[in-house]
């Protein structure tokens, strides 16, 4: 890792170059600034960051992080050592997410291709909306999104890059209420019925977010009721459904979850779709978390049926680490449904005249003017692995959760709620004072306040990182996520041994 950064022209070794802070070397201060932070990156970030032997985290409570990072912006600019510093806090207190104990949220850990992409797109700071601006990733884009399809099952359609999952399932909404009602583009909510959406009791808060954002309205939603393993019931959204159209509403979407975020639930797409079909309506795949499965060929099977969908939601940031932020919608429409939708033909950037085919300009197929290329770093880290190396990551990650559950189950103090689906490992820890205390009248109100304590002491401690939440009629529990390659077993053996350590005095 000490080698990865910087390298001359020729392919020196760093520690082999002159001394970049000579003042006789000729380098503007920019230019030393950016070489002497990436050194700082790199070490702190890259190196410590990912050290197991290394804090997590580094706990300042707000006031005095505020100060230690000098927050205050001043007429004056400030010398290059004293930016340095700032440089080096930022990195230090921050969250390490890339450490193998992060298991906090649905992205961890780092793909170096990838964030070699990520390093390659902010130093071109290109803009993807057309192709005379942004020619490689126009191309790229096309590829990515082609081939992200072809895991859906789809040999043609269409997609788009989005700024993360939630953005892409507002999106899938609004494509099915134009595809409904077009006229909706020009007129507005005045033009439409009142319209409702469907989507599971555990599925993603995007859902509830779109509809307010699009004037569909919250009371829209129609929650449908879900099994014992939290997947969506097929035959309740049917009577659902029914119901709907019988109250004078029309049926605009159903929203199936593939890999749930507390549960990691997938539900049953093709049942579900056999619903859509009979009463016409979209059906929508928020896979931002779940997607990932379509790259093995072990563990694909839990989204069977995604290739009858209209469209799909899938986040590479999260367990394939492609880095924040990747998110792509994909449909299988190939009526140009995404431009029709969102463009505005503005004249100045989508020129009819130009001298190359203007259907290379993306740029109208989005709500965004402003988009990153944020399909290199997917495109570079799949074309570094290849497929067989992306499914590997994600049986690797199957497999360390089968040995988690496992070690789990043989120690005392640890409940697990559900038996994992995916990669979610939801549990409660029992301290000693509590086992064989269920009956009691606080019980439930003692185990609640368990997963906060022991969350807050790892934190401060740094010594790991794990989420929790209540569910339903379920009092706060843990729940564990596996992502990073550079999570071991022993890593599994460390955060059973440390939750102990710190809960079992509860």
């Amino acid at each position: 890792m000490a080698n990865m950064f910087p390298l001359s022209s020729d392919g020196q070794d760093p520690a082999e170059l002159p001394d970049l802070n000579d003042p006789l070397m000729d380098h503007s201060e920019g230019q030393l600034f950016l070489n002497e932070a990436f050194k700082i990156i790199i070490e702190e970030v890259l190196c410590k960051g990912t050290d197991v032997k290394q804090k997590v985290c580094e706990w300042k409570e707000p006031e005095h992080l505020a100060l230690l990072l000098d927050l205050e912006l001043r007429a004056a600019g400030e010398p290059q050592q004293r930016l340095l510093q700032r440089v080096q806090d930022v990195a230090k207190y921050s969250i390490k997410t890339s450490h193998p104990r992060f298991f906090n949220q649905l992205f961890a850990g780092v793909d170096y291709h990838a964030l070699a992409g990520r390093f390659l797109s902010e130093a071109l700071n290109t803009n993807l909306y057309t192709y005379e601006v942004a020619p490689v990733f126009v191309l790229i884009e096309t590829e990515v999104l082609r081939s992200l399809r072809q895991l859906v099952g789809w040999t043609e359609g269409d997609g788009v890059f989005c700024p993360g999952g939630s953005t892409c399932n507002m999106f899938a909404m609004n494509l099915a209420r134009y595809r409904l009602f077009p006229e909706v583009k020009s007129q507005g909510l005045w033009a439409v019925p009142r319209l409702t959406i469907f989507t599971s009791a555990e599925s993603h808060y995007s859902v509830k977010k779109g509809a307010a954002y699009l004037g569909i309205g919250t009371d829209n939603i129609v929650v449908v009721e879900v099994d014992e393993g939290g997947r969506l019931i097929p035959e309740d959204l049917e009577e659902k459904i029914e119901l709907t159209k019988s109250q004078g509403a029309v049926p605009l979407l159903v929203s199936c979850t593939s890999g749930t975020t507390v549960r990691g639930a997938f539900d049953p797409l093709d049942r579900i779709a056999d619903v859509c079909e009979k009463h016409t309506v979209w059906m929508h795949v928020d896979a931002a978390w779940g997607g990932s499965v379509l790259f093995s060929e072990q563990h694909r099977h839990l989204m069977k049926g995604v290739a009858r969908a209209n469209s799909v939601a899938w986040n590479p940031h999260k367990l394939l680490m492609a880095g924040l932020q990747c998110s792509a919608l994909l449909l299988h429409d190939t009526t140009n449904l995404l431009k029709k939708c969102h463009s505005a033909n503005a004249t100045y950037l989508f020129q009819q005249d130009k001298f190359y085919d203007v259907n290379l300009d993306v740029g109208d197929k989005t709500v965004q003017c402003g988009r990153k290329d944020d399909c290199l770093k997917l495109w570079l880290m799949w074309k570094a692995v290849g497929s067989i190396g992306l499914a590997e990551r994600v049986d690797k990650a199957f497999n360390l959760v089968r040995y988690l559950v496992e070690q789990m189950r043989k120690r005392e103090g640890f409940h697990l709620l559900w038996e994992p689906e995916f990669l979610n490992v939801c549990f409660w820890f029992i301290p000693p004072s509590m086992r064989g205390k269920e009956g009691n009248a606080d019980y439930q109100d003692r185990l609640a306040n368990v997963a906060p304590v022991i969350k807050e002491r790892m934190i401060k401690q740094g010594t790991m990182m794990v989420g929790y939440q209540p569910l339903g009629d379920k009092v706060n529990f843990f729940r564990m996520i596996v992502i990073s390659t550079l999570v071991s077993k022993e890593d599994m053996d460390f955060f059973l041994d440390e939750i102990e350590r710190l809960g079992n005095d509860l």
